[in-house]
């Protein structure tokens, strides 16, 4: 039995880049003799054990056939008499096909073992396909996509260009399940340059399938592409941020649509939709904000309640050039007022009723908003 630390970990440890996680592979073993180690078993299905004390997984050495669509439709094999080599085969990249052996102590000991030339396409700076196999498992394209986003220096070669096409073109990014296509696009979308994992997506022709129907038509167009490329470049490297940025022309009616299609988190959708309807507003009222437009906005906001998504898209929209430093002035005026002002404003008889409550905040935050749009 033997422990080697493969993948990522190898990867980014030849790149200089810190080494979060470590994926352990285990050859000459079998399940009987993991359990009998102590170790816990994962899942049913799937060959991958817990270490009794650092509850690190652990695998074991595998190979896999395609028997259905997806990347969940393969029949996994595993027997003491798997190697390295041909585990390491079915991996995605030659990059990531990488392994070293672990010692007793848990340290990595000996060289770097390297069936599949990774060393030289990690130094040409290449996303290069390991073996045909990689074309059987959509979610490669999404993990290509957002590589690329992460490490902008690489290209892909041109046989794993073809071969991604290939899964487009075969239907199979369809049995991607919604929670694991948003979990890469997020992770993309964080990542140093998320450009490069939209400019995958459309050369392999997988946008349109993955992406809002809008925001792929838009991708499509180069002078697109450059202003959403300046605007991430002032945005922030929040999550909700770059997402509200790349969504910004996308309808809010469509975002909701297709953020319910991928499961994005709520916070996240709303915070898109809502900085998308910002953009309606500041194109409707270029000349000079409507008071009754602006108040719509900042209820639609709920800036009363969460005063901090209100400030900070109004700080996104600063951050990127657009003009709202006077909603800025209106919101800071209206969240001013005293309730305690308004409500004993309203007929004694009429405190009970919610409505008449509710007329009267509408009013004096109007009011608020008109004063300050006219300093």
């Amino acid at each position: 039995m033997k422990v080697y630390a493969v993948g990522g970990a190898i990867r980014d440890a030849l790149m200089g880049l810190p080494v979060h996680d470590i994926d352990y592979v285990v050859v000459g073993s079998s399940a009987e003799e993991m359990l009998a180690k102590g170790f816990r078993p994962v899942g049913k299905d799937f060959p991958v054990f817990l270490h009794p004390d650092t509850q690190a997984e652990y695998a074991l050495a595998r190979t896999e056939r395609k028997t259905g669509k997806g990347y969940k439709g393969f029949h996994f094999y595993t027997d003491p008499s798997v190697t390295l080599e041909q585990d390491l085969l079915r991996r995605d990249l030659t990059i990531n096909a990488m392994a070293q052996e672990v010692g007793e102590d848990g340290g990595l000991h000996g060289p770097i073992l390297d069936p599949y030339n990774g060393q030289q396409d990690l130094a040409a700076k290449v996303f290069r396909h390991v073996s045909d196999a990689f074309a059987e498992d959509p979610l490669r394209l999404l993990r290509i996509a957002r590589f690329a986003a992460r490490f902008p220096e690489f290209i892909v070669a041109d046989e794993t260009m073809l071969a991604l096409k290939a899964i487009v073109q075969a239907d199979e990014l369809r049995a991607l399940s919604a929670e694991r296509i948003w979990q890469e696009l997020a992770r993309g979308l964080v990542a140093s340059k998320p450009m490069h994992m939209f400019q995958v997506l459309l050369n392999t022709g997988a946008a349109k399938t993955l992406l809002a129907p809008t925001l792929a038509s838009q991708l499509s167009q180069e002078e697109f592409r450059e202003s959403i490329l300046a605007h991430l470049s002032e945005a922030g490297n929040s999550l909700e941020e770059r997402c509200a940025v790349v969504l910004m022309n996308v309808p809010a009616v469509e975002i909701r649509s297709w953020a319910d299609c991928v499961r994005m988190p709520i916070e996240v959708r709303d915070f898109s939709e809502i900085f998308s309807e910002l953009l309606v507003l500041i194109n409707k009222n270029q000349l000079h904000f409507q008071s009754v437009d602006v108040l719509a906005w900042f209820n639609r906001a709920d800036v009363w309640r969460k005063p901090d998504r209100g400030q900070a898209l109004l700080n996104l929209a600063q951050k990127i050039g657009l003009g709202v430093t006077s909603l800025i002035k209106a919101m800071r005026n209206a969240q001013a007022l005293n309730t305690a002002e308004i409500i004993a404003g309203v007929a004694a008889e009429d405190r009970s009723s919610g409505e008449r409550i509710g007329s009267a905040f509408e009013a004096a935050r109007l009011a608020a908003i008109t004063a300050a749009l006219q300093i």
